[in-house]
């Protein structure tokens, strides 16, 4: 019965019953993870190890996110899927580990953030910080404090938002580079289009970032693929024919895009990825690149994705032509 038939009945209005939007959940190795939840079922898992977002699942449970049955959730290994956060440093430019440290260190709660420009209006998200260890500033001698909010709207979209600070103590500037380098879990990669990007210029990984300009009208998968689109838009369409679903990628803050499948010889060679699963993902990355990150003491950038999962009848001509804002630093003066 529902809590207005129990008012009309004269007694007290039950409490509407539902999923606990916030919980935290012991998982393998010790590691602790959080589960967000919305009422029709939607559910986001984020390990606070790497801040690494692992799962997101529709309102009838089916994933989509990949994660490789190979990953090893033991650190200091990153979590081979999912969205990993690549900061301070993509990839390898620069002299770190390849894409930075961020993702194997452990985040921990921020349990009184400042106010984030934007609420949410669902409950079910969390707020987690990282700051330098010792070790982290023998190898990359600057102060920051990273902001992360992962929250999982009404409507079931992923949005995770990336506040970066520098709190040096000292006049010193920062330089970063950064990518969401996320995993989506697809039906097979010969069904995939990724559109959005055309006409863009590209820096092709597998031929030492040789610029190129994308010929076109999407790109499609028929062998290792690994490229960073430049200056794109604020929205990419990720099209799945067989399952008839679009992954819409939406961002800000993030000029650049990276679009990855490692195909069958190089998914060999890596110990936590099956052999065939190159198959059933596609990375498609918002990233800040090409022009990396300058925070002056005080400055704080953000940077933001947004990911839905709409039927397919979603039209990819309506994907918005403005190019994203970029500028997304704020000076010390205007944080309040």
């Amino acid at each position: 019965m529902s809590a207005a038939g129990d008012e009309s009945a004269g007694g007290a209005a039950a409490l509407p019953q539902g999923p606990v939007p916030v919980e935290h959940v012991k998982a393998a190795n010790g590691l602790e993870k959080v589960v967000l939840r919305e009422v029709r079922g939607n559910s986001v898992e984020v390990y606070l190890y790497g801040g690494h977002v692992t799962s997101w699942k529709d309102e009838h449970g089916e994933e989509l996110l990949f994660v490789s049955n190979k990953a090893i959730f033991k650190p200091p290994k990153a979590i081979r899927g999912g969205i990993p956060i690549c900061f301070p440093q993509f990839s390898n430019f620069g002299h770190l580990e390849a894409h930075g440290f961020a993702r194997n260190r452990t985040w921990i709660v921020d349990t009184d953030p400042p106010p984030f420009p934007v609420p949410v209006s669902s409950r079910a998200y969390i707020d987690l910080i990282l700051k330098p260890t010792e070790e982290d500033l023998k190898i990359w001698p600057h102060s920051f404090e990273y902001r992360l909010r992962i929250a999982l709207g009404p409507g079931g979209d992923l949005m995770l938002t990336s506040r970066i600070r520098n709190s040096n103590a000292d006049a010193k500037s920062f330089t970063f580079t950064f990518a969401y380098h996320t995993y989506f879990s697809i039906s097979d990669i010969s069904e995939i289009r990724v559109e959005g990007l055309e006409t863009l210029d590209y820096l092709d990984n597998l031929q030492d970032r040789a610029r190129f300009t994308e010929q076109g009208d999407a790109i499609v998968f028929e062998s290792e693929l690994d490229r960073i689109y430049l200056g794109t838009p604020s929205k990419i369409a990720i099209i799945d024919h067989e399952k008839k679903r679009t992954f819409v990628v939406r961002k800000g803050g993030l000029p650049d895009a990276v679009v990855w499948n490692p195909w069958d010889k190089k998914a060999k060679a890596m110990s936590d990825f099956g052999d065939d699963e190159y198959k059933r993902m596609v990375c498609v990355e918002a990233a800040a690149i090409e022009k990396p990150i300058t925070l002056k003491p005080g400055e704080e950038w953000t940077g933001k994705l947004e990911l839905s999962a709409v039927p397919s009848s979603y039209y990819s001509g309506q994907l918005d032509p403005d190019r994203v804002i970029q500028d997304s630093v704020v000076p010390e003066d205007s944080i309040s």
